[in-house]
């Protein structure tokens, strides 16, 4: 059987750069624990939102346009928000939103968006501070409403992606017949 020997000066160095990845490794993931548990709860990794902040420009291939999006906020932030006059949207269907929602939220189901826009339109500003939300992390409707909002001229839009799961789950109030 045929097996390599390795000098002592080089299995040293193999030990000395073991030991520097791995402190590297330690480091890193103690310093960004919170953005590696979030990413992989599949939650979002967010600054604190003050209100009038809600718009994220990306720029795309062409320069004389950008596109916005709805920025995501997270839950410790919808109050300070909503104390500041900011409305929640629920994106889900109205029958969700009758059985439950989240404590003084609107409806405007992103099914049926074209149907009632123009009645939410009257009844909102432009300049309103919205929060849009459905059924948490995995529903996109929520984050598809934001920015169909936007399209129709709201300037301040948010997503809450944790939705009615994370608020309930907070122990937050709910409202509707629950049937």
């Amino acid at each position: 059987m045929n097996s390599v020997s390795l000098s002592p000066s080089l299995r040293r160095i193999i030990l000395e750069a073991f030991i520097l990845c791995v402190l590297a490794a330690t480091v890193g993931l103690s310093l960004n624990f919170k953005l590696i548990f979030n990413a992989f709860s599949g939650k979002s990794v967010v600054t604190a939102v003050t209100p009038g902040a809600g718009i994220m420009e990306v720029e795309t291939d062409n320069t004389d346009t950008l596109d916005v999006f709805p920025i995501p906020v997270e839950l410790v932030d919808l109050d300070e928000l909503l104390s500041v006059g900011a409305v929640l949207v629920d994106a889900r269907s109205f029958h969700s939103y009758q059985q439950e929602h989240l404590a003084g939220a609107v409806s405007l189901p992103f099914a049926h968006f074209d149907d009632h826009v123009e009645e939410f339109k009257r009844q909102f500003s432009a300049d309103q501070t919205l929060i849009t939300y459905c059924s948490g992390y995995g529903c996109p409707d929520s984050f598809d409403l934001g920015v169909r909002l936007m399209q129709q001229g709201y300037l301040d839009v948010l997503v809450y992606e944790g939705g009615l799961p994370e608020w309930q789950d907070a122990g937050r109030p709910l409202e509707g017949d629950g049937e």
